[in-house]
């Protein structure tokens, strides 16, 4: 059974608004570098009482209520459409927009996956990225997509940067607090050693 930490727990409540389950699982899953189902977030909702706010669409496992009519539902929406038909709000792949954290999504694939823009370009320039790691934007600009600025980091050391403020205005820099933050990790991990190991004498 996944235990959802209190990050994740947090990153749905803040996101959960505007968003079906497939879109929240799809953002979710690309935020924590996860591959939940979206059972699994639905169940999160409910078990929090969390909505999304949303009214008259269908998600995937929802039954619509004209079933065994001979009309087709194309892209989960609540409006009928024949098939081949697109809803008035359908974006095309290569779409972009801002999520709820300021960061810009751009769609990749029908029906609805989007992925953040930067990692894409990343991972065109680079290969995928392996989970347990992020992208940060070098110098903090969350526009700036020139590849020197997109730096790949774990989430220990992202995590060790945002504490002791190692991210800065300057990609150079933030590459500078990087290796300082591998070496306040390296310090951490010697002190938990000492500490651990029987005493001599």
């Amino acid at each position: 059974m996944f235990r959802f930490t209190l990050e994740q727990k947090e990153f749905i409540r803040a996101n959960v608004v505007g968003k079906s389950n497939l879109e929240l699982t799809n953002h979710f899953n690309d935020h924590f570098s996860l591959d939940l189902q979206v059972s699994q977030i639905k169940a999160f909702k409910k078990n929090n009482k969390l909505s999304s706010g949303l009214t008259g669409r269908f998600e995937p496992g929802q039954i619509p209520s004209n079933k065994g009519k001979k009309k087709t539902w194309v892209g989960g929406e609540a409006t009928q459409f024949i098939n081949g038909h697109k809803p008035h709000n359908y974006k095309p792949v290569g779409t972009e927009r801002v999520n709820g954290e300021g960061y810009i999504d751009i769609k990749i694939a029908d029906p609805d996956k989007w992925i953040p823009k930067h990692r894409l370009i990343w991972e065109n320039a680079h290969g995928t990225i392996s989970k347990g790691h992020v992208v940060i934007f070098g110098d903090s600009n969350r526009r700036n997509f020139d590849i020197n600025n997109l730096i790949l980091v774990s989430r220990s050391q992202l995590s060790i940067m945002n504490q002791n403020n190692l991210i800065k205005d300057d990609a150079e820099l933030t590459r500078t607090g990087l290796i300082v933050a591998d070496i306040y990790s390296k310090i951490a991990k010697r002190k938990k050693r000492k500490k651990e190991s029987p005493k001599e004498g």
